[in-house]
């Protein structure tokens, strides 16, 4: 099955209430709910965690939220997702839903190990720029975050991101053991799977991927590097496809309500998100330039055909 077919019948589990409304329960609130019933979905696995804390925090602030046939989905989706479709060029969450809110993401770092010659970003940043092709990067599956920040990164340099070379690998673990072999020289990945390793020692941070820096952690934002990019691994919430009227005011105020309580706060605290909150139509055009860039980078990545922006199977593996 293509890639593109298997996010559409994702979207379309989600949107007939099948996948299940994860950490929702059975059952209903009254109150603010009153405008409609929600069913709160995970579009995959990895959505989850996120799906199951959006759904507790919605109902302890009083909206319906229920796995009824009736409910009305909220499905659960993010960047992995887009990169899917641009990768095989499927349809968009512009073409398949109706974006909601932009909810939280995860933010990245690349990292070396701490023996690496690389003693900032700043050297590292030199060598990629004069010998893409000999400065190995690593992260999670091609096509995923990890390898679309390192064409943002080279990019920003003003590297040939066509000499990229990047190496997916299944897990942070094995990341973190090719580095300590010497098979790569950096690596992007989230901060959550990385801090244990940083706080002992083990690896350096070069950079983080936000607009600024982050607490606890000695390293420039990239954008502090002269590098004009700002990155997570986002999540967001979309309703089915010509979503309107008093249903989509009622989901668009329980994102709201609940992207400001103190629940989900908790969750993201512990969870390592970050809160990236937008809404509505706000929200859908930070989400038309979201795509464009994700093209783009592909593309110059050689992962998608300049042309057509059709992408072979060798663009999708882990490896």
């Amino acid at each position: 099955m293509r890639r593109r077919q298997v996010i559409a019948l994702g979207l379309a589990l989600a949107a007939s209430g099948l996948a299940g409304a994860a950490g929702c329960g059975a059952r209903g609130a009254p109150g603010r709910g009153v405008r409609g019933r929600f069913a709160i979905v995970p579009q995959g696995d990895r959505w989850t965690r996120v799906a199951g804390a959006l759904a507790t925090a919605a109902w302890d602030a009083g909206f319906a939220v229920s796995r009824h046939d009736q409910a009305t989905p909220i499905t659960v989706t993010g960047l992995p997702a887009l990169a899917a479709a641009a990768l095989d060029d499927g349809p968009t969450l512009l073409d398949t839903a109706t974006p909601l809110a932009r909810l939280a993401g995860e933010i990245e770092v690349v990292v070396v190990p701490a023996a690496s010659k690389f003693r900032d970003f700043e050297e590292f940043g030199t060598q990629l720029l004069a010998r893409p092709g000999e400065t190995v990067l690593a992260g999670g599956p091609r096509g995923e975050p990890d390898h679309l920040l390192f064409g943002l990164v080279a990019q920003g340099l003003g590297a040939d991101t066509r000499q990229v070379v990047y190496t997916g690998y299944p897990s942070s673990v094995e990341v973190a053991a090719a580095l300590l072999g010497g098979k790569v020289a950096a690596a992007a990945g989230a901060l959550a799977d990385w801090r244990h390793d940083i706080r002992t020692g083990r690896f350096r941070v070069l950079a983080v991927s936000c607009a600024h820096r982050v607490d606890g952690i000695d390293a420039p934002s990239l954008l502090e590097s002269g590098v004009r990019v700002d990155f997570a691994a986002w999540c967001a919430v979309v309703g089915p496809h010509g979503m309107t009227g008093d249903t989509r005011d009622a989901a668009l105020e329980m994102c709201e309500a609940v992207s400001g309580s103190a629940p989900w706060r908790e969750a993201c605290r512990r969870r390592g998100w970050s809160a990236l909150p937008l809404f509505g139509d706000d929200f859908a055009a930070w989400l038309a330039t979201e795509i464009t860039r994700t093209r783009g980078v592909f593309r110059d990545l050689g992962l998608v055909d300049t042309n057509s922006t059709t992408c072979g199977p060798s663009c999708v593996s882990g490896h």
